[in-house]
């Protein structure tokens, strides 16, 4: 067997560039497990925003920073190929928080990891019924508590999370706006009918639109962009009104100097409440929120797009995706084959 690695070289300056990375293929041999712990092997990678934060010297995350030298953290879905653990059998199908690589070993007692349910193939695990769908269904259903009627306000709305926070506010019922960088985004987002309207960031004061389209103000906002943006949302909130917390993208490659929060007063006059969230503080709601999201799918009511990329030699660059915009759905780079397997 042979690993192949990309390990973090420096740290990012902006936007990733080519020298921040180390390519690295060398033999493997598999090691003796401990008790508990699994080998597997990687098929495919969600690439996410907050793997950019992790590169950074940060004592902000809630992982720690991603040592140079060392390969880069991100979330997987695997095989399990030998096994020390009875939870998580040899040819067990995982999910789990690993490195850009081929084989590692894993403790599941220290690691967050999940199995991936049968019908579902390891693309489907990472998109559909992955890690950023499940955020956006537990920080809209349990931060932000929609009830019927209520207008909720979605930023990055064209994103693997805002398209499905924005496609479950319909769903229950909501008068869904959302932000979004570009006409045919903004079209996609009105004619699929993920939202009602549409606030295109490029072109229109994000402001002045907020104000004009909530004219009783915004009941949620779900944020993943963070800066000037929630700054926006923020000022234009309606009494009693939720602000759900799941990115600050406009930050992940400056130092985060863009998101100081002002008019902190609008928040206690307004009784408003605003709440950050992992998914993982729901891991115990996983099955009942995949088979949710799952017959939702089925049922025609929830759309999903996913923006697949193969080879293990695109994904450093593939990250930059996410924040130049050229990304189309749900960022997954697959590195075998067998990533699109079911079973």
């Amino acid at each position: 067997m042979r690993n192949r690695q990309w390990l973090l070289a420096r740290r990012p300056d902006g936007l990733c560039v080519p020298d921040d990375f180390l390519y690295r293929d060398e033999p493997y041999a598999a090691p003796d497990l401990r008790e508990g712990e699994i080998l597997i092997r990687n098929l495919a990678f969600l690439c996410a925003p907050t793997i950019r934060n992790w590169m950074d010297e940060s004592t902000g995350n809630f992982m720690p920073s991603i040592a140079l030298g060392e390969p880069v953290r991100d979330p997987s879905a695997a095989r399990v190929i030998a096994s020390a653990n009875p939870d998580f059998p040899a040819g067990s199908r995982v999910c789990t928080i690993a490195n850009w690589q081929d084989f590692e070993v894993v403790a599941p007692t220290r690691a967050l990891i999940r199995p991936i349910p049968d019908g579902f193939s390891f693309i489907d695990a990472l998109g559909p019924v992955g890690m950023n769908a499940l955020t956006a269904y537990f920080g809209l259903i349990e931060i932000g508590k929609p009830k019927t009627g209520e207008t909720l306000l979605v930023s990055g709305a064209a994103g693997s999370v805002g398209s499905v926070a924005a496609q479950i506010g319909k769903i229950l019922g909501c008068r869904v706006i959302g932000i979004a960088g570009g006409t045919d985004k903004c079209t996609w987002l009105v004619e699929q009918g993920c939202v009602d309207q549409c606030i295109d960031y490029k072109c229109d004061d994000i402001a002045q639109q907020i104000a004009a389209l909530c004219p009783q103000g915004v009941d949620i906002y779900f944020d993943n962009v963070g800066g000037a943006m929630l700054q926006a949302a923020v000022d234009n909130m309606a009494r009693h009104g939720r602000v759900v917390l799941c990115g600050q993208i406009s930050g992940y490659n400056d130092g985060a100097t863009e998101n100081r929060l002002g008019n902190l007063m609008r928040l206690v006059y307004g009784s408003i409440r605003m709440e950050g969230f992992l998914a993982s503080n729901f891991i115990a709601q996983f099955p009942e929120a995949m088979s949710r999201l799952a017959r939702w799918i089925e049922e025609g009511r929830l759309l999903h797009r996913e923006d697949v990329r193969a080879g293990i030699e695109v994904l450093p660059m593939s990250l930059n995706a996410l924040f130049d915009g050229s990304n189309q759905g749900t960022l997954i780079v697959q590195i075998s084959d067998d990533a699109s397997q079911s079973a």
